[in-house]
């Protein structure tokens, strides 16, 4: 544990002693993440290579004796949220932050553990609504404090699996697994190299102020949802060319026989979302070639060519997105990229380090000459997954 967590973890203290009486009986943690490279190919089969960071969430636990969980949050002052478990279903959703706490009891009842009463206290410094996957980092961190308390510890991975199960069928979001095997597997000054298909993992070290560069992560602060369908269709689309083109998944394409499954479509937007796809796949493997390597500044454009692919091919980019690429490039970064989901959130753009001010105030002074809010700028330093810290 860090300095900078030593605050958290006692603002989540004094809440859970305010709002329920006496001490928890511990005190669980998970990161929110960035991805490196290796967007929206989770579900199709790729690789992906997500590190996570220093921005965490909090949960103080204890067991009570009636059969509901408490949950209140430093970040919804006032708010006490009872629910009983008899209504922990996913027909019951409420459409809430809430949702993401039920839904991990709920994943955990479905594989027969009988989990008590619970009192959960949270709060977290994870940027909401950035695409830094502040979700799986409650789901993990819930699911963590979870499994210890009722005495039946899980192996990270598997917490990761039950914290998608949560979000796919109680929270109704068809994401892949990359955010919630981050949030429990990555290691501190690692990328976790991850490859959905086989659920093989390789944890790549990842160090940009070794070779004098800095990984800025920039929000720009533009609203983004996948639960509005946008999300959903490019998976539903990805299934439809898997089964044209008789695949397992779409990252089982190779490179080399990327034309002729493009001829055999005869539809423009399945040949582009197989296109990102496959190109994506392949830039995985050449960025962790390079961080193997020692070729930091040649993921640089890598990065840039995942973006333009993201924006043209998977259309899931926005114009906040574009600009914050386009001026940090224009400001002297290596590379840059939307990160997350898309359709706002955050661009993560690797930089000098003698140059990272001048990218930041360039992007900072086209969103004001545009009239947008000043973007949010963090260094992360490259943390490690779900942990308990007291």
């Amino acid at each position: 544990m860090t300095v900078d967590d030593r605050a958290p973890l006692d603002v989540v203290r004094e809440l859970f002693k305010a709002a329920f009486g006496g001490e928890p009986t511990g005190v669980w943690s998970a990161p929110g993440r960035v991805n490196l490279i290796g967007e929206h190919i989770d579900y199709a089969g790729g690789c992906v290579l997500p590190f996570a960071i220093d921005r965490r969430t909090f949960v103080a636990a204890r067991l009570h004796p009636d059969p509901m969980v408490r949950v209140v949050s430093a970040q919804r002052p006032g708010e006490h949220v009872a629910i009983p478990y008899a209504e922990v279903d996913p027909r019951n959703a409420r459409r809430e932050w809430t949702d993401y706490v039920a839904g991990m009891l709920w994943a955990f009842r479905s594989t027969g553990t009988d989990v008590g009463g619970l009192e959960l206290a949270v709060t977290s410094t994870v940027p909401v609504g950035a695409g830094l996957s502040s979700s799986a980092a409650l789901e993990c961190a819930v699911g963590a404090a979870t499994a210890d308390i009722s005495g039946r510890p899980i192996p990270p991975a598997n917490l990761a699996r039950l914290a998608q199960s949560a979000e796919n069928d109680y929270v109704g979001v068809p994401c892949g697994l990359l955010d919630q095997m981050a949030a429990c597997m990555c290691r501190a000054g690692h990328a976790l190299f991850f490859d959905t298909a086989s659920g093989m993992m390789d944890h790549i070290p990842f160090d940009p102020e070794r070779h004098e560069l800095a990984l800025l992560v920039i929000d720009t602060r533009a609203s983004h949802a996948h639960s509005d369908g946008e999300y959903a269709r490019r998976r539903e689309t990805c299934r439809a060319a898997e089964k044209i083109l008789s695949l397992p998944y779409l990252a089982a394409l190779s490179p080399a026989d990327l034309p002729t499954a493009l001829r055999t479509l005869d539809d423009d937007v399945l040949r582009r979302r197989v296109r990102h796809v496959v190109t994506e796949n392949a830039r995985v493997h050449a960025t962790v070639e390079a961080l193997r390597d020692g070729r930091l500044r040649d993921v640089g454009p890598l990065l840039t060519a995942s973006h333009i692919s993201l924006r043209d091919d998977y259309e899931v980019s926005s114009p906040e997105l574009d600009l914050a690429v386009d001026t940090a490039l224009g400001a002297g970064a290596l590379g840059a990229r939307l990160t997350g989901g898309g359709f706002g959130g955050s661009v993560i753009a690797l930089v000098p380090t003698n140059a990272a001010g001048l990218v930041v105030d360039a992007v900072r002074q086209r969103f004001a000459e545009r009239g947008w809010a000043s973007p949010s700028v963090i260094t992360p330093r490259i943390a490690e997954g779900v942990r308990r810290d007291a």
